[in-house]
């Protein structure tokens, strides 16, 4: 008779049914937390690439200084993800690509300079030397003008690393033209 009694109660099922989908639903919810952080690391990545090319390319001349300001400006919109520091800094690498006199290319040209900072991203390829030709993604080139890459790698880490436990290496690169000048000159020096 008590079998009969235990079986047909129903207290505590709603308990029970919550203990069960428990684990499920704190996946689901770190999961979207650490997704939705995921892709604003990349929108600004993205952000970072279109800094970095649109400040160099407004100068004539770019220095040293103005180098190393675009490497900070850039780096700043980052934050909360990297705010300064050595750990965790992004990759920057700014390139001005100017025309090819021999094959008269409008989608590729040759390296007249490049900087990089070094950081925790990987780019692609790993460096670009004075000479090396680059191919752009479409028409960009013309006559005796040039272009400005600025390319961003980050190694996004999740902070609470529940669903996404590994780095996530994202790239952006952003090309535009100089805006006052047809080539801007390049930096006495690196940092």
């Amino acid at each position: 008779m008590r079998w009969r009694g235990f079986r047909k109660s129903d207290d505590g099922v709603a308990a029970v049914e919550f203990a069960i989908l428990l684990p499920l639903l704190i996946s689901m919810f770190f999961g979207v937390v650490e997704t939705s952080l995921a892709l604003l690391c990349r929108a600004d990545v993205s952000v970072m690439a279109a800094t970095a090319a649109d400040l160099i390319s407004q100068v004539n001349a770019a220095s040293t200084t103005d180098i190393t300001n675009v490497y900070a400006a850039a780096g700043t919109i980052l934050y909360p993800y990297y705010s300064g520091g050595s750990t965790g800094k992004p990759t920057i690498r700014i390139t001005s690509v100017i025309y090819d006199t021999t094959s008269k290319s409008t989608t590729s040209g040759k390296v007249a300079w490049t900087c990089a900072q070094a950081g925790t991203g990987t780019l692609t390829p790993a460096s670009r030397a004075v000479g090396d030709t680059v191919t752009l993604p479409q028409a960009l080139m013309t006559t005796n003008g040039s272009v400005i890459i600025a390319e961003v790698a980050y190694n996004y880490a999740s902070p609470t690393t529940q669903v996404i436990t590994g780095p996530i290496n994202m790239t952006n690169n952003f090309y535009t033209k100089p805006r006052r000048i047809a080539q801007i000159a390049a930096p006495s020096s690196c940092t």
